[in-house]
């Protein structure tokens, strides 16, 4: 199995980058991780609890190989979101909070685990095989992120897990929100399947996001091969 991959995070039109975007490439063991998180806009460190969470589950990943995959996953969760109760309790209580999204590769099979409302999007043919349901509600007329990484609220932290088997010619994108709510739904599909390498399809949504976008926006493309 091979995997080609290319990944940007970009500011925006936002003062700050909150987003935090990590890959793990050990395809040669036939095993691959990507992670985009989130920081929690309207809360303190956001950029800190996006990159505490994300190395969190990416340190968890490498030390347990042998683990069943979605008790893998689960266990990573309360790890990092253990390590920012950590994190919030030495910086006097701060309250911070962060989405997270990622994909595992592991021998012939994929496992989406995701809080919040950052996105996985896995293509085949040309169709899409599966695309993570944001854990969005709405408060007073105002939409409202219902699982999370969040100081203190463990049980916010509780991620949803999909798996499927994978194949060579799948494409993955795993996205912040900043990303597909610039880019309309039908157009970042038919984009994720051109042919162009993987760094070139993050060219065009970079181009889509400076044009459109008014948020941080991260992305990781990988193709199977």
């Amino acid at each position: 199995m091979k995997i080609k991959f290319a990944f940007i995070s970009k500011t925006g039109r936002r003062s700050n980058n909150e987003d935090y975007v990590k890959v793990i490439d050990k395809s040669d063991e036939s095993r691959w991780l990507g992670v985009v998180c989130d920081g929690m806009g309207g809360h303190a460190m956001g950029e800190v609890a996006s990159e505490t969470v994300c190395n969190a589950i990416c340190d968890y990943w490498e030390r347990f190989t042998d683990e069943d995959l979605v008790v893998k996953a689960r266990r990573a969760c309360r790890s990092a979101s253990a390590k920012l109760d950590e994190l919030a309790l030495g910086t006097n209580h701060v309250q911070m909070g962060t989405t997270l999204v990622m994909a595992s590769i592991d021998g012939d099979t994929i496992t989406i685990t995701h809080c919040g409302d950052s996105r996985c999007y896995l293509m085949r043919d040309n169709e899409l095989v599966y695309q993570t349901k944001d854990h969005v509600g709405d408060s007073f007329g105002w939409e409202i992120v219902t699982k999370c990484f969040f100081s203190y609220k463990p049980e916010a932290a509780v991620p949803e897990i999909a798996q499927f088997p994978i194949q060579a010619g799948d494409r993955i994108l795993i996205c912040s929100d900043g990303l597909y709510k610039s880019i309309p739904p039908q157009i970042l599909k038919a984009r994720m399947m051109d042919d162009k390498s993987p760094e070139e399809i993050l060219d065009v949504f970079d181009f889509l996001c400076e044009k459109s976008g008014d948020d941080n926006y991260s992305a990781i493309m990988a193709f199977v091969e």
